[in-house]
């Protein structure tokens, strides 16, 4: 469990609770099933325990005693996410409270006409945007970047369950044809997508610290968002408390063609967030590669 293997965590029965659970009893009601789920992950997910356990111990410092609660309380609230984004796909979008801070620079952003880049990370709840965004212009398009390989059945179940997403989804390709896709979206004014948070083992990487550790970063994203010459703006959707969701935009200060710079400032930005929301970084994976070393 050295790197990311490109599998959301998640399974279709799972989904298939959260669904009924919320059907029949509603949304907060249904966060009562997620101690089943979390005590589950937390006594037999030795390796993800590991990880996890690490990263609240050794980069955030929590005593060993809290460490451990907070590790259980991760999978707790990844549950929370994972049923708020069930519901709020199925049409339950107004059962929800959100606000935006720097929303103004996304307005300015599609007002511009010019397309741009939304750089985020797997923390919070970024796959809802599409239905928060759609309050600031209703023909505004986002286009997914992504090589993630969740497992079929689940999408084809959520989509059966859940209102029609507007987002596209331009898949990562060994020939390079996914950057026509990208040029011909930002001509039309659309935002591209990208996560610059998980690292595959045989791809691309730069290495950059990332709470006072060493990590490695795909270099892809930043490549990318360095030589398009259109905006890039680090995008994050976070949980409050109750049923209420805050999200962030912050835009980047690009040098053409230097995607080290570009991953610097990803990096204190993503650090700042997840010092905010330690329980909302849901990368549960050797990221540090420590068990490595």
């Amino acid at each position: 469990m050295s790197e990311w293997d490109g599998k959301s965590k998640g399974n279709l029965l799972g989904y298939k609770i959260f669904v009924f659970c919320i059907r029949n009893f509603g949304i907060r009601p249904s966060y009562a099933v997620l101690y089943f789920v979390a005590s589950y992950y937390f006594l037999f997910l030795k390796k993800t325990n590991r990880v996890t356990f690490y990263y609240f111990h050794n980069r955030l410092g929590y005593s060993r005693a809290r460490a451990r609660k907070m590790v259980f309380m991760s999978y707790y609230t990844f549950g929370q996410v994972l049923i708020d984004k069930t519901a709020i796909s199925a049409g339950m979008r107004n059962s929800f409270t959100y606000e935006f801070d720097g929303i103004e620079r996304l307005k300015s952003l599609l007002a511009d006409k010019k397309g741009g880049v939304l750089i985020s990370a797997h923390i919070g709840n970024f796959e809802i945007a599409e239905y928060f965004l759609s309050d600031l212009d209703d023909k505004f398009q986002i286009n997914l970047l992504t090589t993630d390989m969740e497992h079929r059945a689940i999408k084809q179940y959520l989509e059966s369950i859940a209102s029609k997403s507007s987002v596209k989804f331009i898949i990562i390709k060994d020939d390079l044809s996914h950057i026509y896709e990208i040029n011909n979206a930002l001509a039309n004014n659309e935002l591209i997508c990208l996560t610059g948070d998980r690292y595959m083992e045989g791809v691309k990487h730069i290495t950059y610290p990332l709470l006072g550790e060493e990590a490695n970063f795909p270099s892809g994203p930043f490549l990318i968002a360095s030589r398009l010459r259109v905006p890039v703006v680090f995008v994050y959707v976070m949980k409050e408390k109750k049923l209420h969701y805050h999200l962030y935009a912050r835009e980047a200060e690009v040098k053409h063609r230097d995607e080290k710079a570009l991953l610097a400032a990803y990096v204190e930005n993503l650090e700042g967030m997840i010092k905010k929301y330690p329980l909302q970084w849901f990368n549960y994976f050797d990221f540090w590669q420590s068990f490595k070393k």
